[in-house]
């Protein structure tokens, strides 16, 4: 499945996982929510997964962790503050340069309209 059918999948569930929850509770209750649905689209899914960064040809695990990875092609990186800040784009479009990824949706369940919070990141190669 290319990033665009699976994209297509995964805003599906996160609009599934608002209605069902709505706004105002924790980051860590919509990524568990958001993982059940994914993969009740059997769809693979990892969560919290480690991201090490490459500096100069070395490996370092300093602890960057993506909130969840699709099929191993879509980054979610998931908010639930009152305003996004230009910093969590900016740390999506990094995690996407740092994993060789083209994807990320960038996700604030914390507002009263989900469909102006999905944010679409594309890493130009």
């Amino acid at each position: 499945m290319e990033e665009n059918e699976l994209s297509y999948k995964i805003r599906g569930c996160i609009f599934t996982v608002y209605n069902k929850l709505g706004p105002g509770l924790l980051e860590s209750a919509y990524e568990a929510a958001l993982v059940y649905e994914l993969k009740k689209e059997n769809l693979e899914v990892k969560n919290q997964l480690a991201l090490p960064m490459i500096y100069e040809e070395i490996k370092m695990e300093i602890g960057y962790r993506l909130d969840i990875l699709v099929e191993n092609k879509v980054i979610i990186e998931l908010k639930s503050v009152e305003n996004l800040l230009d910093v969590h784009h900016k740390q999506l479009i990094t995690y996407l340069k740092l994993s060789g990824l083209k994807l990320g949706l960038l996700v604030n369940f914390n507002s009263d309209d989900i469909s102006k919070s999905i944010f679409r990141k594309v890493n130009n190669l």
